[in-house]
């Protein structure tokens, strides 16, 4: 196979095989392809297409059921261990991203490494729970702390409110609706 052209990166290659080597080098070190944006767009891709399934799924179940990992309990008691304070309705994007919030972040990420798959993932979280995934209601975050928040305001019944809309709007489109 022919080396891109210099300068093209992944983008040098077709649609397709562009799709394939990005999805390939996402498991090579960050090292091996510096800041190529098609691999940057992969990335988000599938960061969005986890939180449209995410928020379909606590649009569809009643998310005071759901069990997003195997180790729940343990994420969510370590949680609020760490995080006992903090408001997960409506998130402030300091408390996540400042340094004093990295600091206490860091040790409360690194015990689930190797406990939760791919636990440092970048993932998409939604600052105001009640709110769908929008630019200006979404933040950046690693995947241990999308399931610490989402677990958490799954089980103190934050996300019923997502629910709650859901299943009254699908009862207002039902064939026998009163009102």
């Amino acid at each position: 196979m022919a080396a891109p052209t210099e300068g093209g990166g992944l983008a040098a290659l077709g649609a397709r095989e562009a799709a394939a080597a990005a999805a390939q080098a996402l498991s090579l070190p960050a090292e091996a392809f510096g800041n190529d944006p098609s691999v940057e767009m992969v990335w988000a891709v599938k960061a969005y297409q986890h939180a449209e399934v995410y928020f379909n799924l606590i649009s569809s179940v009643d998310p005071k059921f759901l069990k997003l990992t195997q180790v729940d309990d343990q994420i969510y008691a370590e949680f609020r261990k760490a995080f006992q304070d903090l408001a997960i309705d409506v998130l402030d994007p300091e408390d996540l991203k400042s340094e004093p919030a990295k600091e206490k972040w860091r040790p409360f990420c690194m015990k689930f490494d190797g406990i939760v798959e791919d636990f440092n993932y970048g993932t998409l979280l939604r600052l105001d729970c009640s709110q769908g995934y929008t630019e200006e209601n979404t933040i950046f975050a690693t995947r241990i702390q999308f399931f610490a928040v989402e677990i958490a305001r799954n089980r103190e019944g934050n996300n019923s409110v997502v629910y709650g809309r859901a299943k009254a709007a699908n009862s207002h489109t039902g064939a026998s609706s009163s009102g």
